[in-house]
C-alpha cells in the first residue's frame, strides 16, 4: 500500500474530530505546527479552537501575538474578520495540580496538602507530573465543551508520549506495595510512618530512612494521607482521558523533520500509537527542501564548470552551484524520510517546505497552513 498525501484540511474541517494531538521529538517545529493548525482551523474552517502547548518555550506566545501564555485560555487577536474564535494557553503543571486539589477536596484539607513539602516538590519538579497534568488539563478543556477543536502540543522530548503512560504509571504507583505501606499509618490514625515501619520492618525502615531521611518519609506519609480520598478520582479521570485519546474524535499527527534522529523518533511514535490503538492521522514532515527535479545536482555542477571555462558567466554559475547544493540536500532528505515511508507505508504524509525565516507572527503561521 503506497503512502498517500495527508489532507490536513479535511481533518481540521471534520466536525467529528474534536482533538488534534501533535507529537514528535524536540526541535522539529512541533509547537509551530500546532499553532499553525489552530490558526487555520479557526480562520479557514470557522471552528472555535483552543491550542494547548506543553512546550516551555515562548515561541507559541510570540507567534500568536500574545505577551504571555499561561494556564488560562487567552483570546488570540488579529485573526481574519470572518474567523472563528481562537484561544491559546500553556500548561502550568503546578497550577493545574493546585486546581485539581481545590476542586476535589475541602479547603482545610487543601491547605494541608499545599503546605506539605512533598506536594510542593512533586507539583513542581517531579518527573511524570507534567505529563499527568497534561492529561488533567486536556480532560478539563474537553469537559468544558466550549470549543469545536482542541489542539495539543506535547512535550519536546524523547518521552513525548509519556502522557499516554500517565494512567498506567499512576495506577502502579497507587497500587504499589511501598505506597500501601506508607499509606497505612494515615489510615490507622495518623501514627508516624517511621514508627510504624520501624515496628514492623526494622532493617528495611532503617535502610529507607537512611536513603530518604525520616522527615521526607513523614512528609510523604502526610501527603499520601491527605490525598488518599482523591486518588481514585485521579486515576478515573486519567483513564477516561486515555479512552478519549483512543476514540475517533481524536487525531494524532506525528511531526518530524527530514533528519535521521527526528525520523527515527517519528517511526517510534507511529509504532507506539499503533500499539496503543491511538488514531494516527498522518505525518507532518517539516523543513523540506523543494527544488525543481528536472536538473540533477551533478548536471548543475557540470554546467557551472563549463560556464567557468567560458568565462563571463559567474553569476549564472553560482546559481547553478546553489541549485546543486539544494538538490543534494533534497536527495538526502528524501533518503532519510524514505525510512519512515517504508516502515509505515499506510501512513499519509504532508510535506511542509522550509521557511525562509523563523515563524514569529500570524502571517508566518498562515504561510505554513497553506502548505497543509
Amino acid at each position: 500500500m503506497g503512502t498517500g498525501k495527508l489532507d490536513v484540511d479535511a481533518i481540521l474541517a471534520d466536525p467529528a474530530i474534536r482533538i488534534v494531538v501533535c507529537c514528535g521529538s524536540g526541535g522539529v517545529g512541533k509547537t509551530t505546527t500546532a499553532a499553525a493548525l489552530a490558526v487555520r482551523a479557526a480562520e479557514r474552517h470557522g471552528r472555535r479552537t483552543v491550542v494547548l502547548t506543553i512546550d516551555p518555550a515562548r515561541r507559541l506566545a510570540q507567534a500568536l501575538g500574545l505577551t504571555e501564555l499561561d494556564n488560562t485560555p487567552r483570546l488570540v487577536k488579529g485573526l481574519q474578520p470572518d474567523s472563528a474564535e481562537l484561544q491559546a494557553m500553556m500548561l502550568d503543571m503546578k497550577r493545574t495540580f493546585d486546581e485539581v486539589v481545590l476542586e476535589h477536596t475541602d479547603p482545610k484539607r487543601a491547605e494541608e496538602i499545599f503546605a506539605n513539602p512533598f506536594y510542593q516538590a512533586m507539583s513542581s519538579t517531579f518527573s511524570g507530573t507534567q505529563e499527568y497534568m497534561a492529561m488533567e488539563k486536556l480532560g478539563q478543556l474537553r469537559a468544558r465543551d466550549e470549543w469545536d477543536l482542541i489542539v495539543v502540543d506535547t512535550p519536546p522530548s524523547r518521552s513525548a508520549l509519556d502522557f499516554l503512560d500517565a494512567p498506567a504509571r499512576l495506577s502502579r504507583f497507587l497500587d504499589g506495595k511501598m505506597l500501601r505501606l506508607l499509606l497505612a499509618p494515615a489510615r490507622a490514625g495518623g501514627r508516624s510512618v517511621f514508627n510504624l515501619v520501624s515496628a514492623s520492618f526494622g532493617l528495611f525502615s532503617r535502610t529507607v530512612t537512611k536513603i530518604l531521611g525520616a522527615q521526607l518519609l513523614t512528609d510523604l506519609s502526610g501527603f499520601v494521607g491527605a490525598l488518599d480520598s482523591m486518588f481514585g478520582g485521579f486515576r478515573e479521570r486519567a483513564e477516561q482521558t486515555y479512552r478519549v485519546l483512543q476514540a475517533p474524535e481524536t487525531a494524532f499527527l506525528v511531526v518530524a523533520a527530514p533528519e535521521p534522529d527526528a525520523v527515527r523518533e517519528a517511526m517510534y511514535f507511529a509504532g507506539r500509537l499503533a500499539a496503543d490503538r491511538m488514531p494516527l492521522a498522518g505525518l507532518v514532515l517539516n523543513r523540506v527542501v523543494s527544488v525543481p527535479a528536472e536538473l540533477a545536482a551533478d548536471e548543475a555542477r557540470a554546467a557551472a564548470e563549463r560556464l567557468d571555462e567560458l568565462g563571463g558567466h559567474q553569476a549564472t554559475a553560482e546559481v547553478l552551484r546553489v541549485h546543486a547544493e539544494l538538490a543534494d540536500q533534497r536527495d538526502r532528505q528524501a533518503a532519510v524520510s524514505g525510512r519512515f515511508l517504508r516502515a509505515h507505508p499506510g501512513v499519509p504524509v504532508v510535506k511542509v517546505p522550509a521557511q525562509p525565516a523563523d515563524v514569529h507572527d500570524l502571517d508566518g503561521l498562515r504561510a505554513i497552513g497553506v502548505s497543509f
